[in-house]
């Protein structure tokens, strides 16, 4: 091989980008110490731009197709080299090819819980993640803002701060929307609809377009799942007499098969299990009749007694009658009730006054 030759062979005269892996965005064409000949192919296939960037500097941007490089198809580029009268000679550049294909399945999560309060359960943590879906927007930005020098730039290099902005975003938003934490999993589309519509500035200002953005579950912490768990069963449970004898019989299946038990003891364990949850639910049943309607709540207004220096009470008018019968309420027993200014002594009270007995008719002249 021929000197000539030789030197011809170091010069790059096909510049292109088989992408192998699932996860790079841009990658760096290992130029090294080899010149760019002139008139060399570029390929740019479909879901790339190709970017030459020259010392530092964003030149010429080629979306997908073959080019032949020449000083008429690389105006930044000829401008910033000074190429006044076209250019022949191999030359050194810089060349960037950035995937533009949709990057799936990214995953957000909260690192900390969210403290929220809820109207039925009062101050709340909650936890929540998902999937997001990005795609780079605009070439220029994104080489600017977010990759710089890097050679060969993936996605786990962009997701922790786009995590954080979710994450934020996602935030403010559930505290704002006040959705009841057991409605929360009936509106996961409608979060993830506001959530992405927030999301597109923070996300357009790194030149990337969010494309899909998904809520897959917001969960409350382990202990507080628990006492939701229990009462999910004390409502499916219903008649208390019921459950108890199913406990019973469940108890005694499980004794009578145990192997190490003798046939007496079967028989005594079954009888004492049925007699014990017989009591049980007739036990539960009869706390049920005593118990009875909840009183009825009371009507009129409600009236407080000052006795021995102590504040006594509430009663209504019937409970102040029974007070008048046992001697503790007096004609000048003072009394209060909602409205009044003062205490007042209880004949001065004209629905209280008419309580009391009649003293007869005044002595005759």
């Amino acid at each position: 091989m021929g000197i000539f030759e030789k030197i011809r062979g170091e010069f790059i005269d096909i510049i292109e980008w088989l992408d192998e892996s699932r996860d790079t965005m841009v990658y760096r064409f290992p130029r090294y110490q080899n010149e760019i000949k002139m008139g060399a192919k570029l390929v740019v296939r479909e879901t790339q731009n190709a970017v030459f960037v020259n010392e530092g500097k964003l030149a010429d941007i080629y979306v997908p197709g073959t080019y032949t490089l020449t000083t008429q198809n690389m105006p930044i580029l000829t401008t910033l080299m000074g190429w006044k009268y076209g250019f022949d000679s191999p030359f050194k550049a810089e060349v960037y090819f950035v995937n533009m294909r949709r990057f799936i399945d990214l995953k957000w999560g909260t690192a900390n819980p969210i403290l929220l309060k809820d109207a039925e359960f009062g101050p709340v943590r909650l936890r929540a993640y998902g999937t997001y879906n990005i795609r780079v927007a605009s070439t220029e930005t994104f080489m600017k803002e977010i990759v710089g020098t890097d050679p060969t730039f993936q996605t786990e290099e962009v997701s922790n701060q786009l995590r954080n902005m979710i994450v934020s975003r996602f935030s403010d938003l559930i505290g704002e929307s006040r959705i009841p934490v057991l409605d929360l999993a009936a509106n996961y589309d409608e979060l993830a609809r506001f959530a992405t519509e927030r999301l597109h500035k923070d996300f357009d200002q790194y030149g990337i377009d969010l494309s899909k953005f998904m809520v897959e579950n917001i969960s409350l912490p382990p202990e507080v799942e628990k006492v939701l768990d229990k009462r999910t069963e004390m409502g499916i449970v219903g008649d208390m007499g019921r459950f108890t004898q199913y406990q019973a019989a469940t108890a005694i299946e499980k004794a009578a098969s145990n192997p190490s038990g003798g046939g007496g003891g079967d028989a005594m364990t079954m009888g004492m299990g049925l007699a014990m949850g017989q009591r049980m639910a007739e036990t539960v049943s009869d706390a049920g009749r005593r118990g009875g309607p909840p009183p009825l709540p009371a009507t009129g207004p409600r009236y407080y007694m000052g006795l021995k220096g102590q504040q006594v009470g509430p009663f209504d008018l019937n409970g102040l009658r029974g007070e008048i019968q046992g001697g503790r309420l007096s004609r000048s027993t003072l009394v209060w009730r909602d409205g009044m200014s003062s205490w007042e002594p209880a004949e001065r009270i004209p629905e209280l006054s008419e309580l009391f007995p009649s003293s007869g008719p005044p002595p005759l002249p």
